[in-house]
């Protein structure tokens, strides 16, 4: 629905007010801040259609009017002025986001980051990737046990243990983990493993039997490493107003972060479109929350999009503040993580 000039910038100054103070916005507030040669009159006409068609509403409590998620929904498509003046000191902030950490503290410091900035709850979805491996070592533990130790590209470590049917000697380990590294290092243990099928029927069967065995443990170990989203500053919820006094509203968010189900599938859903999306109120049918907005963009890893981070507060937030600190970070996870 096309709202005229007048009607576009009351609604941009109620917004703009309600996010700063959190308290409805009379007419007489809104013919001063709007900038309008308007009669309070006249703005409680205007007032009265946008309540009418769905962009603001009247708390039984006030005279004043609040946004709707509707009326957000406009303000952020067509009438946000995003800040990008701070890019730099959000920069600095950022360079706990430097790739010579494990990948894992790389995505926690992340999420962390987006909460501190933000000063709500950061959410970033760890890379789903395929499980390439750079080298693979066995370490003779005692008879029939062996410890695989995994080394991603990125320097991440995984340890599997292995209990096998045979002894196998230290050169036993040494020539499966050299055949191992030379012909297959730097490729998804997926793939690894088809390969395996056809090219060691030359070799003896019992290092077959270990290298398969390897193979399978070291590609359950890389997915199975951390967690599927890492989630920073929860509590930081409790001190929004219009979330804390609504213990309904709470329970249904801290069971959102506890289950994560729901969040998982809002940021893998992200996670198909570029740049930064905003879910306002119950817009995302996972976080069916009216006062809960959800700001998202992807990251990648070598150009390729691998998982999702946002930032996760009331429906009332400085939308103009958080859409950057969610690109950015989101920019600097994918050259953290990228090599």
């Amino acid at each position: 629905m096309q709202l005229d000039n007048r009607a576009q910038t009351l609604l941009k100054a109620l917004v703009e007010r309600y996010i700063a103070d959190g308290q409805p916005v009379g007419s007489r507030a809104l013919s001063k801040i709007s900038g309008l040669d308007l009669s309070p009159a006249t703005i409680r006409n205007v007032m009265a259609d946008l309540e009418e068609m769905g962009f603001v509403s009247s708390p039984h409590t006030s005279a004043g009017r609040i946004p709707t998620p509707r009326g957000y929904r406009v303000f952020v498509d067509t009438l946000l002025t995003v800040q990008h003046g701070d890019i730099a000191s959000l920069e600095s902030k950022m360079q706990a986001l430097n790739g010579h950490n494990p990948q894992q503290k790389i995505i926690t410091n992340a999420a962390q980051m987006l909460s501190s900035l933000s000063h709500f709850a950061g959410v970033v979805m760890t890379p789903r990737s395929e499980s390439v491996f750079q080298q693979i070592e066995f370490l003779r533990l005692s008879e029939k046990r062996i410890l695989l130790v995994i080394v991603a590209p990125n320097g991440d470590v995984q340890n599997r243990l292995l209990l096998t049917e045979v002894d196998y000697t230290p050169a036993q380990l040494i020539q499966a983990g050299n055949y191992i590294n030379h012909h297959f290092a730097g490729l998804a243990l997926t793939e690894v493993r088809q390969r395996l099928q056809g090219e060691l029927s030359q070799l003896q069967n019992e290092l077959s039997t270990l290298m398969k065995a390897a193979v399978q443990a070291g590609s359950d170990a890389m997915e199975d490493s951390g967690d599927e989203v890492v989630i920073s500053g929860e509590r930081n919820l409790l001190k929004v107003n219009e979330l804390s006094s609504n213990m309904s509203s709470l329970r249904q968010l801290f069971d959102l972060f506890e289950q994560k189900t729901g969040l998982i599938n809002l940021l893998d859903m992200s996670s198909r479109a570029s740049g930064v999306q905003i879910f306002i109120g119950g817009e995302s049918q996972l976080v069916p929350m009216d006062d809960m907005s959800v700001v998202t963009s992807t990251y990648q890893v070598n150009g390729k999009v691998v998982g999702t981070l946002g930032v996760i507060g009331p429906t009332r937030m400085a939308y103009e503040r958080v859409i950057p600190i969610v690109d950015i970070t989101a920019k600097l996870l994918s050259n953290a993580l990228s090599y």
